[in-house]
């Protein structure tokens, strides 16, 4: 028999309670959950009928009930079908937003450095300060079994983690909710030594899998490996005699193309920054000034524009061309 919606819920609720508390649940506990807005003697007819189904049992007479082996299946199924369904969903949305914004990034940085003649260069938003949205936990094998991490922004990272022995069901269930009832809502900075050693100590044996979701919940949060710069221009350095010269402009060229020298300019800040020769971090761009801007999309995603080109170069005009595109950025990608 298929349970209707109001079962479900009633379930669950005796599922999670259960969970938290390890004590038998009574119908009067399940009916402070505002979502159900059913009387006590309702919750407990349908009790009663997930008793006869076999999805609960009372442990002695009088008191309260607990899930079964059945209960708890039914319960994990649903469970990893919903979160299954939102890691798709995700994904799917990250892969067409990812297409998106590189045609968006691509044309900023190919207007700017049309409109300045000189070099431009965009990076990728990233978020800063994330907080942690969500854990799912689940069976790969017997021997490994899967973190998937989601922190706001929609940002997904999968890490495997191998475990001695087989972990049971109601075990991953119990994980899932130790590390999602501490850690959601959370950004790295504010998950402290105490905090990992109080969830260690609740996860008994299965400390180590702890250790291993905040290596991967860290990874999420500062991972810097998806950023992407994109450059256009790279030829306009070639109009200026001070830095045409061969071994010069074929060294600020390999520049532009490499993503780890051009990262130590993405830095967010406030305003306008310029650098000028030596005090640029980028060594091959010592004979350039460079100027940048933090643009800002939505809640904290923030990236980097900046234009380089000689020291005489047209500071009004950069600065009023950066002004102009970080201020209308959201608007662009609204648009495209």
């Amino acid at each position: 028999m298929e349970l209707d919606e109001r079962k479900t819920k009633i379930l669950e609720a005796i599922i999670r309670n259960y969970l938290e508390t390890g004590e038998p649940v009574g119908s009067r506990t399940i009916s402070k959950y505002g979502e159900l807005n059913v009387s006590s003697a309702t919750i407990r007819n349908e009790m009663s009928d997930l008793e006869e189904l076999g999805y609960i049992v009372q442990p002695h007479t009088s008191s309260g009930r607990i899930p079964t082996d059945k209960g708890y299946r039914f319960y994990v199924d649903r469970l990893m079908v919903e979160k299954e369904r939102e890691v798709t969903e995700l994904k799917e949305l990250m892969i067409e937003k990812a297409e998106k914004t590189e045609k968006v990034l691509k044309k900023v940085a190919k207007l700017l450095a049309s409109n300045t003649n000189y070099a431009a260069m965009i990076s990728s938003p990233q978020y800063h300060r994330n907080k942690l949205k969500f854990i799912q936990l689940s069976h790969v094998d017997e021997k490994q079994i899967v973190a998937v991490v989601v922190v706001e922004g929609n940002i997904v990272k999968n890490k495997m983690i191998d475990v001695e022995e087989p972990i049971s069901n109601e075990t991953m269930l119990k994980l899932n909710m130790l590390l999602n009832t501490n850690l959601n809502g959370l950004a790295l900075e504010e998950i402290n030594l105490a905090m990992i050693a109080r969830l260690k100590e609740q996860a008994g044996i299965h400390s180590d899998i702890i250790s291993s979701v905040l290596d991967a919940v860290a990874e999420a949060i500062h991972g810097d490996e998806d950023l992407e710069i994109y450059t256009s221009g790279a030829t306009n350095i070639f109009k200026y005699p001070e830095l045409s010269d061969h071994e010069r402009a074929s060294e600020l060229i390999s520049t532009l193309e490499e993503k780890h020298q051009l990262a130590t300019l993405v830095t967010p800040s406030n305003g306008i920054q310029v650098y000028i020769g030596n005090e640029t971090p980028v060594q091959n761009m010592k004979d350039c000034s460079v100027v940048t801007a933090t643009y800002e999309l939505g809640k904290g995603m923030q990236g980097t524009i900046g234009i380089i080109g000689p020291k005489r170069m047209d500071y009004e005009k950069v600065v009023d061309a950066l002004q102009t595109i970080t201020e209308q950025l959201d608007h662009v990608f609204d648009k495209t």
